[in-house]
Order: C-alpha cells, then structure tokens, then sequence
C-alpha cells in the first residue's frame, strides 16, 4: 500500500502541473497513472509503506529494478520511457521541496524504441475523407458537423480537442484563430475559406442555437460533441475508402503539416502552426516527406 505521505506528495505535484504550469487533464491523468506505478512498485521494492524516505535514497539499482518489473509485465519501451519521463518529473519537484539528491533517478537512462513516424493521407485521400464522412449520417446537420470537424483537422492543423473545444463566442470563424494547445501554450493559427465556410454551413444547419458560452460543435442531443463520434464517422468513411487504419483525426492534423512542407512550407512556421514546443517534433515530418519523395524515386528512377 502507498503511504498517505507518498500520495499526498504526488497529488501535491499534479495540483502544482495543473495550477503554474497549466498541464491538460490528459496529461495530469497520465502522470498520475504513471507514478502511482512506479511508487506501487517502490513500495513493495522497500517492502513497507513508511513516508517518502525511501524515495529519497533510491539508486541506480532500484531504478533498474523498477524497469525491469515493467518489461517482464509486457510494457513497452516507449511506454516505459514515457513513464520514466513522469518519474523524473516527479522527483524534479519533490528534491527541491525535501531538499534531496535525486541524481541517481535522473540519470536514469530512458530505454530505446524505435520513433513512430506520422502516418499521413495522399492529398487525394486526405480530401476524399472530407467528402466521404459527410455521408455516414443521414441527419444533415449532423454530416454538416462531421465535414466541418474534420476539415478544421485537415485546412488548420487542429488537434481534434482543440477543435471540439471551440465556442459560439468563435464563430463565424474569423481569419485567424487563437487556439490554446497543450500546456496552455497560445498560437495563431490562419483559417483558410474552405475551414470557414464549413463551420458556417454547418451552424446555419445546427438546431441548438450558437450562444458564445456554449461548445460550437454539438452532440444529437446538443451536449458537447464526443471526439469518439467524429473518430466513428471517420472510421466508416476509411472503411468505404479502404483507406489503412491510420487514417484517423489525428493523421488529417500530420497530414496539413506534410502536405504544407512538401508545397514548401517552412519547418519553422509549420512548427507554430502545429503549435510544437520543439522543433525536433515537427522534424519528424522531414523524414515523412524524404520517405515519400525516396519511394517515388525508386519507382521512377530509370535503373541502369
């Protein structure tokens, strides 16, 4: 059993993540599944449950120990580097309350895995979503929502909650849009014609009526809308398509950014549209577009 100590001490970092540092509540989710993990773990490692001392002596070994566990239950190396990740966090912030040395869990070495690169639609087929979701609703309002959903995924870049957690107070759209993205970062993103008349057919279609305070996109009921039905409604349209299983809301997001950076698109200015702390995440889309442009050149070259 955790110690009361050793909860309190972590429910007191994701409170600090969550207030100062404006952490999204995935994230605090995350991180608190994460740590629980590893503080479980520590506390059978030690054997009892006495305050957070042994959190303050922990070695090398104990770390080692800790991965370990987790391999041999099935987690993977990306998962457990993104648990080790919420680990050294956590004990980023406790050493500088408890006034400790936790050296010995920061220079814990993250295990290697292979890095997913994005798996992006061919612009014909990134358009082709578009339209073909429009028609796995037979409510016309409804597959007005869907297509303006998506087409804020594709024509802006948007993360699905960035475009669910649009208001009445944003419509109609105006050219550019302020999106608050992951951990509260603020960025300007342009709105092109395409985005704004979609969102504008589909408010006109609406039944609830657009009120500032209200989400934009609405459920049947005129709830907010779940991101699970616009994954739904993609899903039938890949299915139709026979599209991979890839082509999902977040692949319409790479796929705005691939598509930008093969037109010319400067990686700089894809990485604020994206709204990317670093630019080594939307990097990742220069080794998509030299994949592309190598397979094109193996099927096009002539060969001696």
């Amino acid at each position: 059993m955790i110690s009361p100590a050793a909860r309190d001490a972590m429910e007191g970092w994701l409170s600090h993540l969550k207030s100062l540092d404006g952490a999204a509540a995935n994230t605090i989710s995350a991180y608190r599944t994460d740590v629980l993990g590893f503080l479980a773990f520590i506390t059978q490692h030690f054997g009892d449950s006495t305050g957070i001392a042994p959190l303050k002596t922990l070695a090398l070994s104990d770390m080692r120990a800790w991965m370990a566990h987790e391999r041999a239950r099935g987690v993977g190396a990306r998962s457990l580097a993104r648990s080790l990740s919420a680990v050294k966090t956590f004990f980023r912030w406790l050493a500088e309350r408890e006034d400790f040395d936790p050296t010995a869990v920061l220079a814990t070495r993250s295990p290697k895995f292979q890095k997913k690169l994005p798996r992006p639609l061919a612009e014909d087929a990134a358009r082709a979503m578009i339209e073909t979701v429009e028609l796995q609703s037979r409510t016309d309002w409804i597959a007005l929502r869907d297509v303006a959903a998506v087409t804020l995924l594709y024509g802006c870049g948007l993360r699905i909650s960035e475009a669910l957690g649009l208001t009445g107070a944003d419509a109609p759209l105006p050219e550019v849009l302020r999106i608050i993205g992951k951990g509260g970062k603020e960025r300007i993103v342009p709105v092109i014609d395409v985005a704004r008349d979609a969102v504008a057919r589909y408010t006109r279609a609406c039944p609830y009526p657009v009120e500032r305070d209200q989400p934009l996109f609405r459920g049947a009921r005129g709830g907010p809308l779940s991101p699970r039905l616009i994954q739904k409604a993609m899903e039938q349209a890949r299915m139709q398509l026979g599209l991979p299983a890839t082509a999902t809301p977040h692949a319409m997001r790479h796929s705005f950014a691939t598509h930008l950076l093969s037109a010319g698109g400067d990686l700089r200015t894809i990485q604020e549209l994206l709204g990317h702390a670093s630019l080594s995440t939307t990097q990742a889309y220069t080794a998509v577009d030299t994949a592309r442009l190598m397979e094109v050149y193996e099927k096009s070259h002539p060969k001696a």
